[in-house]
Parts: structure tokens; sequence; C-alpha cells
């Protein structure tokens, strides 16, 4: 949970009012906060906020409110979700360039990531965006060859990478036709070589997309395997019986989603609802669920829940 100043409202004093924006009142400062800079530095990137009528010039005092730890962002249809996301995307990915820096990226595999992945190459034709310090790791990958129809990279392969041009060595692909074991230490490697600050060891990626299971499984992490292996701090891990076919794959673990400065869930299409909303509950124990719990932001574009 963060903690942030936001101008005080009529409207906060209503209980319902403030359940409804996930708000809760946990102090107060009496001091006033008329400055619209101050005011406009703690709204402005949280959407659900500036939805509710505030009003700079009425200002009255400031309140300290916790925030739920997600963003939740509602569409009519997977292909407005896949062009909202991608757009937002792009910016970050354009911003990254600006300021010269390299970005790692996670992708998921999944329908909507194909919805996504063509409103990506649509849009950045549009915009001209330029994908050269972009490193691109996956969340997770089923142990089969990269030419398998069930490849996670074949998907990224032929949906965004050859229709982008992306360079060979900006793509870190987990090698799905080796042992799961083999895979993954390898993987964790190369994503610890680009991605760990001078500081740790650990890695710390700028964007991971995830997508949603009927059972609130993300990546590969399914419900109910033992919490010594849910509490695993490897990077990397090897997954075998998998209650989904095919039975050996590949995963980031909890802890790399946790220490992503992005994550962004991308959730459509039949039988998602009831996981996104278990998930979303505040005593969830889906996969998602604990992603959610071990995070203070994390961005849910969806078309199957209206919030």
């Amino acid at each position: 949970m963060g903690h942030y100043v936001v101008p005080w409202n009529a409207g906060w004093s209503s209980p319902v009012a403030r359940q409804a924006h996930n708000l809760k009142v946990v102090g107060s400062n009496p001091t006033p906060a008329t400055n619209s800079s101050i005011i406009e530095k703690y709204t402005r990137p949280f959407p659900l906020l500036s939805a509710f009528d505030l009003q700079c010039e009425a200002v009255a005092c400031a309140i300290i409110i916790s925030v739920k730890p997600y963003e939740l962002i509602s569409f009519h249809n997977p292909k407005a979700l896949a062009q909202t996301a991608a757009t937002a995307w792009l910016e970050e990915v354009e911003k990254a360039g600006r300021a010269g820096k390299s970005y790692c990226a996670a992708l998921s595999g999944g329908r909507i990531t194909q919805e996504f992945f063509r409103a990506v190459v649509e849009m950045a034709g549009h915009r001209s965006t330029r994908f050269d310090g972009v490193h691109f790791f996956w969340t997770d990958e089923r142990c089969v060859p990269p030419t398998d129809s069930q490849s996670n990279y074949r998907l990224a392969r032929e949906g965004l990478f050859e229709p982008l041009n992306i360079p060979a060595h900006q793509i870190h692909r987990v090698r799905g036709e080796d042992s799961p074991a083999a895979a993954a230490q390898a993987a964790a490697a190369e994503l610890c070589r680009l991605a760990a600050p001078a500081d740790q060891s650990s890695p710390v990626m700028d964007m991971i997309f995830l997508g949603l299971g009927e059972d609130g499984h993300v990546a590969s992490l399914f419900p109910g395997e033992p919490e010594s292996l849910a509490a695993s701090p490897a990077v990397y891990r090897a997954i075998a019986n998998s209650p989904k076919p095919p039975p050996n794959r590949v995963t980031l673990g909890y802890s790399t989603i946790a220490a992503a400065r992005k994550v962004w869930m991308l959730v459509s299409g039949a039988g998602k609802e009831a996981p996104l909303r278990a998930s979303l509950s505040p005593d969830g124990t889906t996969p998602f669920a604990r992603v959610l719990q071990t995070r203070s932001d994390t961005r849910i574009f969806t078309d199957v829940l209206a919030w």
C-alpha cells in the first residue's frame, strides 16, 4: 500500500465514495494545501483519483489516503484494450529511448497478447518508435522447440519481432528445447547480466507483461504449489508436471515479478472474470493475488470487469 496526499473534497467524507475509488483514509493533515503543483504531483499518477471532481482552487486541506496496490482500467472489447495498452507501452519505450537508457521487458503468451502485438506493430509504425535499447525476455516458456505452435517465443517472433525488424541480439529467449533446469539457469543468468543493478545481483525489469489463467495463474505459476516453492528467490524456475499442457515449463519467480518497476496485466476473454475478482479480493489466494500482495503498483487492463 502507498500513502499519498490528495486534495480534500467533500466527496471524500462519504464511505461509499471512498470504497468506490479503492481509498481508505488513514490520517489527515489540517494544513491548507492550495498549491496546485503539490496536488498534481500526487494525483496525476492515479486516474482513479482524477476521475473524482477535484478542484484545486476549492481545496481546504489535504488528507492522507491509502490506495490499493493496483490500477484497474476497463474496456468494452479486446481491441480497445490492446490499443490502449500498446499506446501506453510505446510511450514507456520512447521515454527510455529519449533518456538513452536500455529497457528490459518480459513478454507473455495468450490470445490477448496476439491482439496487443498487432496494436504495437501498427502504432509503432505511425509513431516511428525506435526499439534500439529494448531487450526482450519472457515471463514463461513452454519446454518445446522454438518452432512449435505452443512456443511463446514463436508467438512474439511472428507477431512482433519480424514485423518490427528487432535484431537478434535484443531477443533473449528461454531455450524451451533444453531441459527445464538448464533453460531456467541460462535464462536467469542472461536476465541478471542485463537487468541487475550494479549494487545487487537480482534483476529489476522495466516491464513485465502478465496474462491471467482461468484458475488465477500467472506466467507458469499455478495454484496449489507448496509455499517452499512459491517463496523461492530463483529468478527463473523450472516447472514440472504443470496442470496445463505441456507439463514442463520455465517461469519467472514471484520475487522477480515483485521487483519489477512496472507490471501490467492484460485480462480478456471468457472465463476470466471470476479469477480476476478472486485475485482482487484482499484475502485472495490465487497466484495473481500473490503478485498484487507483493507489489505497490500493478496496472490491470481488462474487458471482463467494469469497476
